[in-house]
């Protein structure tokens, strides 16, 4: 088959046209590929997965930190008021020890006096009832 002359086209230009036509179109549609590709990425990234995933370990941390510093926080209220009462309570004990330990000894020499009378009174009973007998007889 012969073409005329009018329709005698440059196979070079024509290759050149097409495969123009052709990167267009793939430059056309490599944002929509693009943009699909890094939507999944994004979701599968494991890098991604391994920041977030610090990040929120990292919150916990604080929080955790937080909450150490709380109880830390108590417990030297607890420790600063409590040896303070304790002290006070060790004061208190060694000098009701002393008192007590007086009171002991006043309580001893006080049976002791109480037991001699007792056993004056008792010599004095056993006279007073001789005495009797003997008036009687």
């Amino acid at each position: 088959l012969k073409l005329p002359p009018s329709f005698n086209v440059d196979r070079s230009a024509m290759h050149k046209s097409s495969a123009m036509v052709l990167l267009l179109a793939a430059l056309a549609a490599a944002p929509l590929v693009n943009a699909a590709h890094l939507s999944q990425s994004s979701a599968a990234n494991p890098i991604r997965k391994v920041v977030t995933m610090l990040q929120a370990m990292q919150t916990k941390v604080t929080e955790e930190g937080k909450k150490a510093d709380e109880l830390f926080d108590k417990y030297m209220c607890y420790c600063k008021s409590s040896g303070g009462n304790l002290a006070a309570s060790i004061d208190s004990a060694e000098t009701k020890t002393a008192e007590l330990s007086a009171s002991i000894e006043s309580d001893s020499e006080k049976k002791a006096k109480l037991e001699g009378d007792l056993s004056s009174h008792q010599a004095d009973r056993d006279a007073a009832n001789k005495a009797m007998a003997e008036a009687t007889a």
